[in-house]
């Protein structure tokens, strides 16, 4: 077998450079105690070798671990059907690797195994701050981070909303989603539509973005006279909003639109319409929340709230790295996403 390849330390870049190995780790850390000629001659010895520092001993020595940590408290099992994530975190690392900083990602139950992971991470210094996802009403994790030192950007923003500027934790910033004005949109839509009965099938009840979506929609409903509006809460996943588009579609009164929570969940309904011979958008009107490949793929296209989530997570990463840069927390309000209607909701439409 080979043996694995050897990397390079202090003691080979002192050997090389023909100092000593405090002159090297003076060099290297940018400490007075070297000419610098030498601090010079070690650095290009150190990038001929292929050195790179230790993360371990960063963190040990105080100077970070050059991760950021994410950790999803959802199940498992929906992860690998739903898209918005991945192109969450191909933003969120595009902005790391100018940085040359990693990203720490586990998934977990619930919310309590989650603040576990963060205090173990806190005290082994795995990480320099963190993103977190899926706020939560009374969410206990920003108290949690704020306890542990650790600086952390809110993505999505807490409930209740603080009052314009305030600012709740020093070493806390939100990032949050206008769902309220997107759900609006839809609304509108829908109503000038001529729809009156309108279904949400909704993700998570417990997260804050759910229960703004679900706020806006009845205000919005209540504003145009409708009463027959309602949401039904599922996992995100597409089995569970098949079996709820058929709970919704098999009542007395069944829906003529209705509005997915994610694009997996809108496919799944588009299925179910086809299996019970509706028509799209004839019988029934379909909106997915989030644009992707998916809805784009479908026979009728699905009419989508469009927005780049990639530049969404850039966003949020750098939101993150102004934070470990010593930049005060700030609570920005993103883009509303914008509504694209297609087939599913008006007939002709691509």
């Amino acid at each position: 077998m080979r043996r694995p390849a050897r990397r390079p330390t202090m003691k080979d870049i002192a050997r090389r450079a023909g100092v000593s190995e405090s002159a090297v780790s003076f060099a290297l850390n940018d400490r007075p105690g070297v000419s610098p000629a030498t601090r010079e001659r070690v650095r290009r010895v150190a990038e001929q070798l292929g050195w790179q520092p230790s993360t371990a001993a960063r963190a040990l020595s105080g100077e970070g671990a050059a991760t950021v940590g994410l950790v999803l408290a959802r199940p498992a099992r929906t992860l690998g059907v739903e898209s918005f994530f991945l192109r969450l975190v191909s933003g969120v690392q595009e902005v790391l690797a100018e940085r040359r900083l990693g990203l720490l990602f586990q998934v977990v139950e619930d919310v309590a195994a989650e603040c576990e992971v963060y205090r173990r991470w806190w005290a082994e210094h795995r990480v320099d701050g963190l993103l977190v996802v899926d706020p939560r009403h009374d969410d206990p994790r920003p108290g949690l981070l704020d306890s542990l030192g650790l600086p952390a950007v809110i993505i999505g923003g807490l409930e209740p909303a603080p009052p314009d500027g305030a600012v709740e934790y020093p070493a806390i910033s939100q990032l949050r989603t206008d769902d309220a004005g997107a759900m609006a949109s839809i609304v509108d839509h829908l109503f000038q539509l001529g729809h009156r009965r309108i279904v949400h099938i909704a993700g998570l009840p417990e997260l804050a973005h759910t229960q703004r979506r679900t706020h806006s929609l009845h205000a919005a409903a209540n504003a145009r006279g409708l009463t027959e509006v309602r949401s039904v809460s599922t996992d995100y996943s597409d089995t569970e909003g098949a079996a709820a588009t058929r709970a919704v579609l098999a009542g007395e009164r069944p829906p003529t639109a209705i509005v997915y929570d994610n694009d997996v969940m809108a496919v799944a309904g588009l299925a179910v319409a086809a299996e019970r011979g509706l028509a799209v958008p004839g019988d029934l009107a379909i909106v997915a929340w989030d644009d992707s490949v998916l809805c784009r793929s479908t026979h009728p296209g699905l009419t989508a709230l469009v927005r780049d989530t990639s530049a969404f997570g850039r966003r949020a990463a750098t939101a993150l790295l102004a934070l470990l840069d010593g930049g005060p927390a700030v609570h920005v309000l993103d883009e509303r996403p914008r509504l694209t209607p297609r087939g599913s909701t008006v007939r002709d439409a691509r």
